[in-house]
């Protein structure tokens, strides 16, 4: 994602960091396409994660879970991947905000929070899920956006 070619400085260091890179690949897979979802689907689990892309402005994370969100077949949570979007459902449109919480503000976050996503019907398993989930897709805003600024340093 950060486009970073294997043959530079960077590409090398980063080969050297393969299982590092392998165990986030995992959790990628495991918080956007796990076996039993729960309350969150794979369509919302990608239209939320497009949607924190967005907040933060990368593009091509925002492509990328807007790709896994045309494929989920789950088009129903489609307003969900833009900022201030709601899809008309409680639950989904209270995991929005919360997603936004924990991507603008996390510091803010209190159990306040978790409470009125309990309020909204979310049960504490998918509080769970989707606390993973930000943590995740946050997780890898801040490793692209580190690894581009790396690289615009050593193109230096």
């Amino acid at each position: 994602m950060a486009g970073v070619p294997e043959g530079s400085r960077l590409g090398q260091a980063l080969k050297a960091r393969a299982e590092i890179l392998r165990l986030s690949e995992a959790a990628h897979d495991a918080v956007l396409l796990p076996r039993e979802p729960g309350g969150l689907s794979h369509g919302l689990r990608a239209a939320l994660a497009a949607r924190m892309c967005r907040h933060v402005g990368d593009v091509a994370l925002t492509a990328h879970y807007e790709s896994y969100l045309a494929h989920s077949h789950d088009l129903d949570v489609a307003a969900l991947a833009e900022p201030g979007g709601t899809c008309g459902n409680v639950l989904n449109d209270a995991m929005a905000r919360h997603a936004d919480l924990l991507t603008l503000s996390p510091r803010k976050a209190t159990r306040l929070d978790v409470e009125t996503l309990k309020a909204a019907g979310v049960g504490e398993a998918d509080i769970v899920r989707l606390s993973e989930l930000a943590a995740f897709v946050n997780y890898q805003l801040r490793v692209v956006a580190g690894l581009k600024l790396l690289q615009a340093v050593e193109a230096r």
